[in-house]
């Protein structure tokens, strides 16, 4: 299997889809070899492939069979059967039926582009004839501008904008609570039994603090950490492109605080990890090692020539060993309590589990790891954003001008620190920013009315009677009786 794996340029990871009579469909999987995919990270291949097995498995096992030459001679409906009507079907048990999931606007919209991507290709290449999802032109108000198609199923309810982000002090109270076992109190939680909470507490901050990934955090080895020598508050060191996300390659900066905590993890914590494993053996049973044979020059033998760590996928990096005087150890940074390197299903469990524990003792904080990456990002935007208005405020247009040019705009410094391609991406957290004045505003504003307390009640109560008597006297004047009588007012 491996030789014939290797005989067809398959990677290791890549995701495949069998039938559920077994058969193997080598069309329909030679898709995650196609062009569209070729430079997707495994995290995305899977993804996309689970989008794709939900509505195959649906057209196998809802949809009525496809008609052969005799009424015993039908087959399930594959996914060359596939018609509108089908798809039409999926959509309302995906969506809409009460006894399906019910996914929301955003999810159905990013499977059906999943679906649709892959029938695409499908037609390009002949292997059916027509795409299932009907299609109209994509809308732009630019008079002679052509921007291709897109699906005409796609739901316009879907939450546009929307990012989950923490505070700093939401975060803290996440970090201590959910990750390192406190109380809300701040003492320690007698009754916690988490493991490895410094390492967990250490890729939390980390996260939040440089707006890494998911997966380009979780497949850092030992040589994308800085050297740190306590001098500066900041230390930057190279994401390289082979774990960027679309080659999104950047300089990052990493917090002396950050710096501190996860060399406490490396020492202790991760070192512990390592002796075992190398007592136990484990290192040696790894098939086909990427062996760094000096551990002061991250370089490895590979297909008769030399690969610098930095060249190397995320995938790979899972077998990278360093040889060291203690014997084999991996050159990734996180590893579990086995010594081995920790997958992207342990980090959400991780993450999970921390939001759970908030919630169970009255925290209403739910956190994923993505989320600090977005607090990185309205976090930072903000600050510079305060900074950048301050220097532009006492300057003349040219001085702006000249200042903008030197130091550029936040958001795409900000841009730049997250790998987005675009700025229209990035303009997602002037949302927050926008919420987050809204939110300033409205605290200044007086809530009296819905005060509680009785003294004010009273207060209002007697304010109210003043001003009713106050209009009366306007209307009405006494006589020299010290009779009412009615005001004359002009029609």
């Amino acid at each position: 299997m491996a030789a014939w794996l290797e005989a067809e340029g398959i990677a290791d990871g890549t995701p495949y889809l069998m039938c559920p009579d077994g058969t193997y469909d080598i069309q329909l999987n030679s898709y995650w070899l196609s062009p569209e995919m070729t430079g997707s990270s495994r995290h995305t291949k899977l993804a996309a492939a689970r989008d794709l097995k939900s509505q195959l498995n649906f057209l196998w096992n809802h949809r009525p069979p496809v008609p052969a030459e005799g009424p015993d001679d039908a087959r399930p409906r594959s996914w060359r059967d596939a018609t509108e009507r089908d798809r039409e079907a999926y959509e309302v048990w995906r969506c809409d039926d009460p006894a399906g999931p019910r996914v929301d606007a955003s999810t159905w919209n990013r499977e059906l582009t999943t679906v649709n991507g892959v029938y695409t290709w499908a037609v390009r290449k002949g292997f059916v004839e027509q795409n299932p999802i009907a299609q109209r032109p994509k809308r732009d108000h630019r008079p002679g501008r052509r921007l291709g198609q897109t699906p005409t199923a796609r739901r316009p309810d879907a939450r546009r904008g929307r990012v989950d982000w923490l505070p700093p002090a939401t975060y803290r109270a996440f970090r201590d609570v959910g990750i390192r076992g406190y109380l809300p109190t701040g003492l320690k939680d007698p009754t916690f039994r988490g493991k490895r909470t410094a390492r967990n507490a250490a890729y939390a901050d980390l996260m939040i603090r440089t707006g890494h990934r998911l997966e380009e955090q979780s497949a850092l080895t030992l040589y994308e950490v800085p050297d740190h020598d306590g001098t500066r508050a900041y230390y930057d060191s190279w994401l390289p492109p082979a774990i960027a996300k679309n080659g999104s390659c950047r300089d990052i900066y990493w917090p002396d605080s950050v710096l501190r905590s996860l060399g406490d993890y490396i020492e202790i914590d991760r070192a512990d990890a390592v002796a075992a494993a190398q007592a136990a053996g484990r290192y040696e049973q790894i098939l086909d090692p990427l062996i760094i044979e000096d551990p002061h020059d991250p370089r490895i033998w590979s297909r008769d020539r030399w690969r610098d760590v930095a060249d190397l996928d995320a995938e790979e990096r899972l077998r990278l060993l360093v040889r060291t005087p203690d014997g084999l150890e991996p050159a990734m940074l996180w590893l579990g309590e086995d010594g081995m390197p920790l997958t992207l299903d342990a980090w959400k469990w991780v993450f999970r589990e921390a939001s759970k524990r908030c919630r169970r003792l009255g925290l209403k904080i739910t956190c994923h790891a993505h989320a600090l990456r977005h607090s990185f990002a309205v976090i930072t935007l903000e600050q510079l954003q305060r900074a950048h208005l301050t220097a532009l405020g006492a300057m003349t247009p040219q001085q702006r001008r000249h200042y903008t040019l030197i130091w550029g705009d936040p958001l795409d410094w900000v841009r730049i620190r997250l790998g987005h391609a675009s700025l229209e991406t990035t303009q997602t957290y002037l949302h927050c920013l926008k919420s987050l004045e809204m939110e300033t505003r409205l605290a200044l504003v007086p809530d009296l009315w819905e005060h509680p307390d009785k003294p004010y009640l009273d207060a209002m109560a007697r304010a109210v009677e003043e001003e009713e008597c106050l209009s009366l006297a306007d209307t009405l004047d006494l006589d020299e009786d010290g009779e009412f009588e009615m005001a004359w007012c002009p029609s």
